[in-house]
């Protein structure tokens, strides 16, 4: 009875389109930023969006044979520009991806009345963990607080942190805010010393003032939040101060190739954590070189699809496609809607199976996510810059969620109860 009803499901797919040609296609549009101070960053990751979007819809006619339709709207960054972004795309969208922290908080409320998913891959709001609260959000494969706790467990395994001191250098902006809970929560509890080092928005590019608080505390170990400009000025910084690289860790979204290029060897040792990783040798690479880029469709180069942020603008299509495929399946229809698309984010299987399925095996760590889990919390590996690339410079690595599961729930209570009334899924078990 399984087998018959999986195929009923795939023969109503199949009938739908067979008559997608006429179908406008699946309108899933991207808040990005390939300008302003950020843009070195979001170029890349843009990038390996709507590539791996314009494969499916060469090679497979899209997702269920219904096209994608990847339209970028630009923001520069801009949480003012997001908001204009959200409001003009919101109309036939069945996704939002604001790509900013400060504009997911600002869509937010808004996902609840205008019943559609954020899709905000390792960023956004961290309690958005709890979908029972957050029934629109959805930030997988792992938010901030996993990469903070993951981040501890790489420096415990180095040694007992108590009496250690933690510079934490980060963009005075609600992304670099987003780990501080956690951060806090473990100084207390191990006895280290932690000390917070924030980096205005006019301040990325001259550091001078931070680095010279960092040379006087001699902190052991500095965690880096940084985004965009204010990574490569810190980068520079530390070498120009001679901070011991290998001392200096920084969040996903502070491990971009082109950073550390910069620097190169005196980059060496320098770590950020990381929830994909890039193989050129990959399957679906190869599929991108036929469909995309041999077809002049790209607007990559070799050296950037090689590297960490290009592969995770691929990863981060490829769950929204899986996210569409099981919401197409679920409601036997190719073109889904914004509440169908929901139900596909929040009941993704990414198995090792299947990730060898889509050629994307060691890209990311498998994970699932439910109707009370929209993170995932796949976990993920602390990559090393060699000097001239990033490598693997630890097993795979699973965030302690347990240790802020309270903090989370109060977290979720805490924003419900201050944007009253807040419609919580009550018949969400987990």
């Amino acid at each position: 009875m399984k087998n018959f009803t999986k195929l009923a499901i795939a023969a109503v797919v199949a009938g739908v389109t067979a008559g997608a040609a006429l179908a406008e296609g699946l309108y899933t549009p991207n808040l990005s930023y390939r300008t302003g101070p950020f843009a070195a960053t979001g170029i890349p990751l843009m990038n390996g969006q709507a590539d791996y979007a314009n494969m499916l819809n060469a090679r497979d006619g899209g997702v269920g044979g219904v096209k994608l339709d990847f339209e970028e709207c630009e923001t520069g960054y801009s949480t003012e520009k997001g908001v204009e972004c959200y409001e003009k795309t919101k109309g036939k969208a069945i996704v939002t991806q604001p790509w900013s922290t400060g504009i997911t908080l600002q869509v937010l409320p808004k996902t609840n009345v205008d019943q559609i998913p954020i899709l905000a891959p390792g960023y956004g709001f961290s309690p958005m963990m709890d979908g029972k609260t957050f029934q629109w959000a959805f930030n997988m494969p792992a938010g901030y607080w996993d990469a903070a706790d993951m981040i501890l467990q790489f420096l415990e395994g180095k040694g007992d942190l108590k009496g250690k001191t933690i510079a934490f250098l980060h963009l005075d902006h609600p992304f670099g805010k987003e780990p501080l809970p956690v951060l806090e929560a473990a100084a207390e509890a191990q006895g280290f010393n932690l000390i917070k080092v924030p980096v205005g928005l006019k301040e990325m590019q001259n550091q001078s003032a931070q680095w010279l608080q960092i040379r006087q505390k001699r902190p052991d170990y500095v965690v880096m939040w940084g985004w965009g400009a204010m990574n490569a000025g810190a980068i520079t910084e530390a070498v120009k101060t001679r901070y011991p690289m290998e001392n200096m860790l920084g969040v996903w979204w502070s491990g971009h190739d082109a950073d550390l290029k910069i620097v190169g060897e005196k980059g060496k040792g320098y770590k950020s954590i990381s929830w994909s990783f890039p193989d050129p040798s990959a399957p679906v690479m190869a599929d991108i070189k036929k469909h995309v880029v041999d077809a002049g469709n790209s607007r990559s180069n070799e050296e950037e699809m090689q590297g960490v942020f290009y592969s995770r603008g691929m990863v981060m299509s490829m769950m929204l496609a899986e996210g569409i495929k099981v919401a197409q399946e679920k409601y036997g229809t190719a073109e889904i809607n914004a509440e169908q698309l929901r139900y596909g984010l929040e009941n993704l299987n990414i198995t090792e199976e299947r990730l060898a399925e889509l050629g994307m095996t060691g890209m990311v760590a498998p994970f699932s996510t439910s109707c009370g889990n929209h993170t995932g919390h796949a976990g993920g590996w602390m990559l090393e810059w060699d000097g001239e690339k990033f490598v693997k410079a630890s097993d795979h690595l699973k965030p302690r969620v347990d240790t802020y599961a309270a903090l989370a729930a109060k977290g979720a209570a805490d924003y419900a109860e201050a944007n009253a009334p807040w419609p919580v899924n009550e018949e969400c078990g987990g």
